[in-house]
């Protein structure tokens, strides 16, 4: 594995964060803020994405469980949002080093001004030397703005700021065979080359009381990862110098390689960020030659058109099954595809009274979702 990483995301969850008594763990934070001083001192540039915020929230007002209504877990957030950065900023100064807080929701992937201002952000922190620590903003985040989990929002930073590394430092010591709680035959898998249905398969649910994702969530974010360039290592975060080790190339955990195709920076938008905006279902003819001959797609091949969109709106593909083959913007609207469904292009004027394009998705505005 190349181990030339300029570019690093590091992502630490809750239960990693915390201590056996379920509070953030202040040794363990020295222990990360020196890794990362080394991870830099090699000349890499290193923004870590932090779960915690809620816990730090409970501790502060002496809350025993973790709360469950929305109002209560972002009023626990807003409290402990502050005091972990707090801690970070204290903690990374005895290191040298200066943190900067970007708080993130799905909206800011969403939207491709808003995508490309948080890119920007994060590239003028590294040019000033700082570490950038990102978190979801918990404090106003809903379920339709909500990223989700922080194993997700790391593998979007990363393809957002077209990282080389990402790091997800967990409570397990990465993918095994099968759960090795349950299964002592279970074997670590050391590297996966490509992530297909049995891999998907070795992924089980949540672990631990304090966190919120699982082996799924992980090999979900490794799929971002992977398909845009970027190296993914699950590793045991309370491993000593776990950091340090990836970086010196040792086998550590479990290493996903990218992928030898990987998306543009646009494509990337459009496959991980963006929301499309309505979906276009096509025939067999028409996703054989989208999937397997690289085609446009033309309205002859449209068989369902649903949502509504404009014209240069970024829309779903289906097959006939409802089985989503890919993205693109399309040159018509969602009425003027559906009057031209399943018609020849020398149609197209007649039937709408003008033709902007024989094309209902050029195939240099679309990217196959796998």
């Amino acid at each position: 594995m190349n181990n030339d990483f300029k570019r690093i995301v590091i992502k630490v969850g809750t239960s990693t964060l915390t201590d056996e008594s379920g509070l953030i763990d202040r040794v363990y934070i020295e222990s990360l803020a020196g890794q990362i001083a080394g991870a830099k001192a090699r000349g890499s540039d290193v923004l870590l994405v932090t779960s915690g915020a809620i816990r730090a929230g409970m501790e502060s007002l002496g809350l025993t469980a973790r709360p469950r209504t929305i109002p209560e877990k972002q009023a626990a957030a807003a409290v402990g949002q502050g005091l972990l950065m707090q801690t970070y900023a204290d903690t990374f100064r005895r290191h040298g080093l200066t943190t900067g807080q970007i708080l993130l929701t799905r909206e800011d992937f969403r939207e491709r001004g808003r995508y490309l201002n948080a890119r920007n952000t994060v590239l003028a922190l590294f040019r000033h030397g700082v570490v950038p620590v990102v978190n979801e903003n918990d404090t106003v985040a809903v379920d339709e703005i909500k990223v989700g989990d922080n194993d997700t929002l790391a593998a979007l930073v990363a393809s957002n700021i077209e990282a080389d590394l990402l790091v997800l430092l967990s409570d397990v010591q990465g993918l095994f065979t099968a759960h090795p709680g349950e299964d002592q035959s279970a074997e670590l898998i050391s590297l996966v080359p490509k992530i297909d249905d049995g891999v998907r398969a070795m992924a089980g649910g949540t672990q631990g009381l304090n966190g919120t994702g699982g082996m799924r969530t992980k090999i979900e974010a490794a799929e971002i990862a992977t398909r845009c360039g970027v190296t993914m290592v699950i590793a045991d975060g309370r491993r000593p110098d776990v950091i340090a080790d990836i970086l010196a190339g040792a086998e550590v955990g479990t290493t996903f390689l990218p992928s030898q195709k990987c998306l543009s920076g646009r494509q990337r938008w459009m496959v991980f960020g963006a929301a499309p905006k309505g979906s276009v279902s096509v025939n067999d003819g028409a996703r054989k030659m989208i999937v397997e001959k690289g085609k446009s797609l033309l309205a002859a091949g449209i068989i369902d058109v649903t949502g509504k969109f404009g014209a240069g709106d970024l829309v779903r593909l289906t097959d006939k099954d409802g089985n989503h083959i890919a993205r693109g913007f399309v040159n018509y609207s969602a009425d003027e595809l559906k009057r031209i469904s399943g018609r020849q292009s020398s149609e197209i004027e007649e039937i709408l009274g003008y033709k902007g394009y024989d094309e209902a998705i050029h195939r240099d505005n679309m990217v196959l979702q796998s």
